[in-house]
C-alpha cells in the first residue's frame, strides 16, 4: 500500500519564488495601464500574493482594490483578462510554463482593518490595560 498524499504541505521554495516572479511581473504590466476593461477604469490594484500550484501551472492571485472600492467587480474583470494577462507574462518572464491566473479578492486587509478596530475599542483597551493582579 503506498502512502495517501498530504494537500496541506508548505508551498516549496521554487513555489514560493515563482509566485514572487509573477507577482513582481503583474504589477509592472498593471503599472504600465494595459489593460482596457472599462470595470477597471481608475481602480488600482493591489497584488499581495501569488500562490502558485507545485507544477506552476496554475496561479491564485491575492488582489485588493486600493483604497477601497468593490472587489467582486475588479475581480471579475481580472478574470475576464486573464488570457491576455497570461500572454503579457509569458513575454515578461523566462518559465518553461506560463501558470494560468485565478484572481481572488484578497480579505486580509479587510480582516486586519477589523481587527484593528476591535483592539481599539474601549472595552478591549481597559481589559489590556488592567494590571495581572485585578
Amino acid at each position: 500500500m503506498g502512502r495517501k498524499k498530504s494537500n496541506n504541505r508548505p508551498p516549496s521554495q521554487r513555489q514560493l519564488r515563482a509566485g514572487e516572479l509573477v507577482r513582481h511581473a503583474l504589477v509592472d504590466i498593471l503599472a504600465r495601464e494595459e489593460l482596457r476593461d472599462t470595470d477597471l477604469d481608475g481602480v488600482s490594484v493591489t497584488i499581495s500574493e501569488v500562490r502558485c500550484a507545485p507544477d506552476l501551472r496554475h496561479a491564485q492571485v491575492y488582489c485588493a482594490p486600493l483604497g477601497g472600492g468593490d472587489s467582486e467587480t475588479m475581480v471579475r474583470a481580472l478574470n475576464r483578462c486573464g488570457k491576455f494577462l497570461g500572454g503579457r507574462l509569458a513575454g515578461e518572464m523566462t518559465m518553461k510554463f506560463t501558470p494560468r491566473l485565478h484572481f481572488v479578492a484578497d480579505v486580509s486587509f479587510e480582516t486586519a482593518s477589523a481587527l484593528d478596530e476591535l483592539l481599539n475599542r474601549p472595552e478591549v483597551a481597559r481589559d489590556l490595560n488592567r494590571s495581572p493582579e485585578e
